[in-house]
Formats: C-alpha cells, structure tokens, sequence
C-alpha cells in the first residue's frame, strides 16, 4: 500500500513550499501571502525507490466567513482520506490560538501525525520544538521545507520497507494510487493516476465566476473545488483524474482570466500562466460562458488563445436555466455571428449548478478528442488534396498555375496536414482556408482546429547561372541544325 500524507495547517506557513519539495514540482502556488491554496492539490512523490502520495491542503482557520468554511473543510476532507498527517507550523511565529484548536481535532485521530515546526533554519532545533510539545503531539520535528532540512529523516521514518517500484506495490491491472485508498478501477478518484493511454485531459476555461468550478464539482458528483459567488475564488490549476462509463479523463480546474488591464495582484497574474499551461497540457478544452452576461471580448481572446495551441474546443454556455426567451434568442444570434472562427466546436447550453445538459458534454470532449488524434494516411490526403484541386483549381501567379502536388500528415493534437508542390508561398489565405474546410468535411473532423502547411520543392537550378533546360538544349540543337541546312 502506498501511503498518503496529507499536509494540513493554519495559513502561510509553508505547506505549498513542502508539497513542491516532497513531488519536486512547481504545482502548487506558492507566494508570501496567507490563502493563496484553497482546493486540494495532489502530487507524487518519491523517496529512494519509495513511493507516496502528497495532499496539499489550504489554512485551515476559525471563522465564520464562507470562503474560508469551505476551504477547511477541503482540508478535513484530506485528513480523511490520508494516513499519514503532516501539521506544519511556524516556528518563528510559535504556538498560536489557531494552532491549540487545529491540535485538539487532531488529537482524537488513529493515524500518525507528525508536527512539523518549519522556517527553523538559523533556529536551534530543541529551541524550534520547544513550545509545540505543549501540543500533546508525541512526533515534533524542526524543518526547512524550502531547503529540504529534516526531511530525509522524516521520510526514511514514514516509508519503511524495502525499496520498489510502484508495479510491485499494487496489484494486477490496478492504479497503485488507488491501491493506496482502496479504490476499484470503475470508480472516480480524486487522487492523481499515472498516465495511461487514452487519458483525455479536458481543461476548463473561462473568465472569472462563469462556473467552471460548479461545473466541475457537477460532473465528479462532489464538492472537489471550493465554490463561492465571487470572482477569483479558484486561483491555482486543480488536476483531478477520473473515471466515466470505464474511460479515463483528467479535469483541470483553472482560474479564470480577466482582461490584462484589470491584473494588478502579483497572484492573479501567475494564476492566469497556470491557466494558459493548463491549455497547453490539455487535449479538449471546455471553454464556459455566462450566458447573464452574453459574449464579452475578452471570451473572444480566451478563444483566441485555445485556438493558438490547437486545443480542441468544446463551447458550454452556462447559467441557460431561468434566462428569458428574448434573451436567449439574442445570446444565440451573437454566437452565430461572433464565434464564427471557431464555428467547428460544438456548442451546449447547460446549467452547471443544476446539471442541465452537463452529461451530454462528454459525448462532444470523447468526439472531439478522436478527431484531434486520428491517424491520417497519406494517400487518402493525397486523394482528397486532387479533389479539392479538380473542385476549384488555385490561382495563377504572374501567369504560372500553382500546382498542389500531394499531401501528408504531419502530427496530430491539432491535426496537420503537409502540401507540397510549387509557388506555395503565393498561396491566397482564402485557398487555404478553402483546403482546410474541405479536408474538414472529408475525414469528417469535429470539435477539433486543423492546421494547413505549405511547402514547396526546390529548384535544382535557382544557384546556377547560364545552365540551360533540356527544352532549351533541344531547340538550340534544332536551330543550329536548322542554320546549318541554310
């Protein structure tokens, strides 16, 4: 059994610093302000051959407001499913009234947990530990999360056993991350999985308190990402691997982004990257509008951002229940009229907080995600390249016929398609785009962008100065012995 360590404490204290430095990563948002992690982040983490897994946990903290309510009970929910808990302090700042009430919940639990004083570099150890004995906690470490001080120790401590690989911790067929809480294969998990074949990454992007995070707790059943009726509650990208109907996908929550103007907080901004690698990692992305609100121009440039990475592209309209007849009619007509440089994604209409049409989005990810990463041959290209060419001949240049010669793949996730021939370069937009819809229609590609590249052969000739063509050589031999006859 792989064991799951979950690392829980008040705010800012170093706990995102640790996760990364147990996964040796940079997934977690790490800044030197208190409630930058709100959702459980999970990684993996190894040790000398030994594997675990690591649950980074917002602060928890004794308030009534909403927000930070449910980002304590995102942190409960990790001490549950760990078994293995790490409380980080602060050693600097001591034993605080926080810190007394977090002791007393975790001094009921049957697991391990282990008081981690952090920040106690330059600090005598004894010192560092001192004050938070009084916590009843039997197992108070000094440590340097952002140095990995005291680490080691813990982790030979918490790992014991001969080293493995994570094939011989598990069983047959079966995530050893599921393994470790006991999951079968057919049931969603919360906890990362390693990558397999087929694992559809579907991102869900969106400007600020469009839905995404409802529209992710909607499809996994539960209250995975913390929810509030604000914009910016989700500030980190949350990968979530799952399972649906025995296929494998793996949901990003991300951050919405707002408009560059509007960016002030240092956090915002590096949440808004997280995003855009978000969209970079996926295979579908799920882009959310808020249908109250109606098409801004800063959906537009989102779009324009998922369509530069050649993402496919599934639009959900959320926020559809209760809006009026007049104006859904008018949502419909601008995205008619709007998103006509994405008009190959499908387009759904849901509520993310009831679930009106939420289920029929994986019907589109699942075909839009086959589109993007099917095999093309290249004489089925070729085939389809001199239809298009007998269909609609390309343009002349300066009196010489552009000539498509034939066609080949040239990868896929966007789908690309390679034509060679001659005087490609002079090739008109509008012919390119007639070439890419018309290979659209016939390999039958949805949800997906495909991109066109051009490429022409070399003259053999263009280098050399005073060489002569065959023809040229013909008729200067026919003339000469035409002169010759004279």
């Amino acid at each position: 059994m792989i064991p799951v360590i979950a690392i829980i404490g008040r705010p800012n204290v170093g706990k995102s610093t640790l996760f990364n430095y147990l996964t040796r990563t940079r997934d977690a948002l790490v800044a030197d302000e208190p409630g930058v992690t709100r959702d459980r982040q999970y990684g993996e983490g190894t040790f000398e051959d030994k594997h675990f897994i690591v649950i980074d946990t917002g602060g928890l903290e004794d308030t009534d407001n909403k927000i930070h309510t449910q980002i304590s009970q995102q942190a409960l929910l990790a001490i549950t499913e760990a078994d293995i808990i790490f409380w980080v302090t602060d050693a600097r700042a001591g034993f605080t009234a926080v810190d007394q009430k977090i002791a007393k919940k975790l001094r009921g639990l049957d697991k391990p947990v282990y008081l981690l004083a952090n920040k106690s570099d330059g600090l005598d150890a004894g010192i560092a530990c001192a004050e938070f004995y009084r916590t009843g906690i039997a197992n108070v470490l000094a440590i340097t999360a952002t140095q990995g001080r005291g680490l080691q120790d813990l982790l030979l401590k918490i790992l014991p056993g001969s080293a493995g690989s994570a094939d011989d911790l598990s069983a047959p067929g079966q995530s050893p991350v599921k393994q470790a809480v006991g999951l079968h294969a057919d049931e969603p998990s919360a906890l990362p999985a390693p990558a397999l074949p087929g694992n559809i990454k579907v991102a869900i992007i969106g400007r600020p308190n469009a839905g995404k995070s409802t529209l992710v707790n909607r499809i996994l059943g539960e209250e995975r990402v913390v929810v509030y009726d604000a914009p910016g509650t989700t500030r980190d990208s949350i990968f979530i691997p799952f399972e649906r109907r025995g296929k494998a996908y793996t949901l990003i929550d991300t951050a919405g982004v707002r408009r560059r103007r509007s960016i002030e907080d240092p956090i915002e901004k590096f949440s808004v990257v997280k995003t855009l690698q978000a969209i970079a990692e996926a295979n579908v992305a799920v882009f959310v509008l808020d249908a109250s609100e109606g098409l801004a121009d800063q959906d537009l440039h989102l779009l324009g951002y998922i369509l530069e990475a050649g993402r496919a592209l599934v639009i959900a309209v959320n926020k559809w229940d209760g809006l009026p007849q007049d104006k859904r009619d008018w949502v419909k007509r601008e995205l008619e009229r709007r998103l006509v440089f994405v008009k190959y994604a499908r387009v759904y209409f849901i509520s993310a907080l009831h679930g009106t049409g939420v289920g029929d989005l994986f019907t589109a990810i699942d075909e839009a995600y086959r589109s993007a990463t099917r095999q093309l041959s290249t004489p089925k290209l070729t085939d389809i390249l001199e239809e298009a060419v007998a269909d609609h001949q390309p343009p002349a240049v300066m009196g010489r016929r552009i000539k498509l010669r034939y066609a080949h793949a040239g990868g896929s996730n966007p789908p690309t398609i390679i034509i060679h021939g001659n005087q490609t370069d002079a090739l008109p937009d509008s012919y390119r785009r007639y070439l890419a819809n018309y290979f659209r229609e016939a390999l039958s590609l949805k949800g997906t962008p495909l991109r066109i590249e051009l490429r022409s052969g070399e003259n053999p000739f263009k280098d050399k100065k005073n060489v002569l063509t065959s023809r040229q050589v013909k008729r200067r031999k026919r003339l000469i012995q035409h002169v010759k006859k004279k």
